[in-house]
């Protein structure tokens, strides 16, 4: 049975679909710059979540949003929308910086191997759906008009903060002066903004010449494709406090029904220690680190050491690491490849078993890569490699290419055996299992060799 964790019930929960096919929404990029390999952590969550339940053997409707309009520089309400703002500095039309931004996202998500949703939706072409959702809101009492838009009326709806534990009382108390006296609460969000003259992405609404606010956008949409209510929700954690707990409150406000079962959030990416993200300039994309000579998939593996609910701290060391540690598994699993050896039923069925059981504890995949390097210690085998490709199913690892090193600076005068326990005790240790990596790392010394931890990993050195 699979368990995944409940952001909305804060605990792991049996995963029970509403009807034959798993209908899931999860939040994309807004595509006024490339996105950097901090926002492509929680697509590759998202991919996960999606390999895992094929491996399980469900059927999904997953629908991907693009925001080409509507998110504001601000979360609050104000400042200017990113893809007009990204369009006056690079004087392209809105149009423009969209499509550029949105093919190099996909374009890096296949070289993550992230696969596609079965629909991916722009907000520019649903915007009739966005305005005639803003309607009923302000027919059924949740909205009011002011001079600069429409807002939702977040003390009209009982369940507010219901997603992030967050009191509407405290929301008021902790929110800045205000700068829009109109609102009557702080906290209340611009469903539909008045646009003036000048604004150069605009379209008709019963409330005159304007555009949507960003989380309208969401609630339009996965109303239309997944219907009222659907299984599962991602997103990062940025998302939590107020776009997706505004989401909640105007389709539950519209419907009068549970919008989400399943609320699935991956936490952030952090670089050396501290925050990730444009504004900052530190922010790396996957072409960043392939003009650095590094794998996209050496990326993706790296992501997949670290279970989704914990923090990611992302250092070049680290990626050395997960480089390297890549290669290794290649190579390793290309000698069961070329093996025509086989293995005993019983050994493929327990390996089959761990795998699955790590998978279903909340895509436990940091353990699940282990138990695959477990596996690689077994004598060479087509049937080991043959139960690897299945694994990599879900790890999404391009295991089926699997060849020898080529460059084996790093590796060279380390025996398989060693490079094997070294990754099944890193494993241990982010486990939180000490008893099992210290009896690996005497097993390393056994063998000449000497384990030397680091905060991105380890290096080996013969004694």
């Amino acid at each position: 049975m699979l368990k995944l964790y409940n952001t909305l019930n804060r605990r792991k929960e049996d995963f029970k679909p509403i009807g034959a096919e798993v209908t899931m929404y999860s939040c994309g990029p807004t595509v006024y710059k490339y996105a950097h390999i901090g926002n492509m952590r929680a697509y590759i969550f998202m991919d996960t979540i999606r390999r895992v339940l094929a491996y399980d053997n469900f059927k999904i409707k997953g629908v991907m949003n693009i925001t080409d309009v509507g998110h504001l520089m601000s979360d609050s309400d104000d400042g200017e929308d990113k893809i007009i703002k990204a369009s006056k500095e690079q004087q392209k039309s809105p149009y423009e910086i969209a499509k550029i931004n949105t093919d190099a996202f996909m374009c890096d998500s296949s070289k993550l191997n992230i696969g596609t949703p079965e629909l991916v939706v722009k907000a520019t072409d649903h915007i009739q759906e966005m305005i005639d959702f803003v309607y009923d809101l302000q027919k059924k009492g949740y909205a009011y008009e002011t001079s600069d838009g429409i807002y939702f009326d977040i003390s009209k709806f009982d369940g507010y903060g219901k997603l992030s534990g967050i009191k509407i009382d405290e929301l008021i108390a902790g929110a800045r002066v205000e700068i829009n006296t109109e609102k009557r609460h702080p906290a209340d969000f611009a469903l539909w903004k008045k646009a003036p003259k000048e604004h150069i992405m605009q379209w008709e609404s019963p409330w005159g010449m304007g555009y949507p606010g960003w989380h309208i956008e969401c609630s339009a949409m996965s109303q239309k494709y997944l219907g009222d209510t659907f299984d599962i929700h991602t997103g990062g954690i940025d998302h939590i406090p107020v776009h997706h707990e505004n989401e909640i409150a105007q389709s539950e406000a519209k419907t009068g029904k549970k919008m989400v079962n399943y609320w699935l959030h991956c936490e952030f990416m952090m670089i050396d220690g501290g925050k990730m993200s444009k504004s900052l300039g530190n922010a790396y994309t996957v072409h960043d680190l392939e003009k650095m000579s590094y794998s996209p998939l050496a990326f993706r593996y790296f992501c997949l050491n670290t279970h989704y609910r914990k923090a990611l701290n992302f250092t070049m060391s680290g990626l050395d690491g997960a480089q390297t540690a890549y290669k290794r598994l290649l190579a390793q699993t290309y000698e069961h490849k070329k093996s025509t050896q086989t293995t005993e039923t019983t050994v493929i069925k327990g390996y089959e078993e761990q795998f699955q059981k790590a998978i279903d504890d909340d895509l436990n995949i940091p353990l699940a890569l282990g138990i695959a390097w477990t596996a690689l210690k077994e004598p060479a085998s087509r049937d080991i490699y043959t139960m690897l490709v299945n694994f990599d199913m879900v790890l999404g690892l391009d295991l089926h290419k699997a060849a020898p090193i080529q460059d084996t600076a790093n590796s060279k005068d380390i025996p398989k055996e060693v490079t094997i326990l070294a990754e099944l005790r890193l494993t241990a240790r982010q486990n939180k299992n000490w008893a099992e990596s210290d009896k690996l790392r005497m097993e390393i010394t056994n063998l000449g060799y000497t384990v030397v931890d680091s905060k991105d990993g380890y290096t080996i050195k013969k004694n």
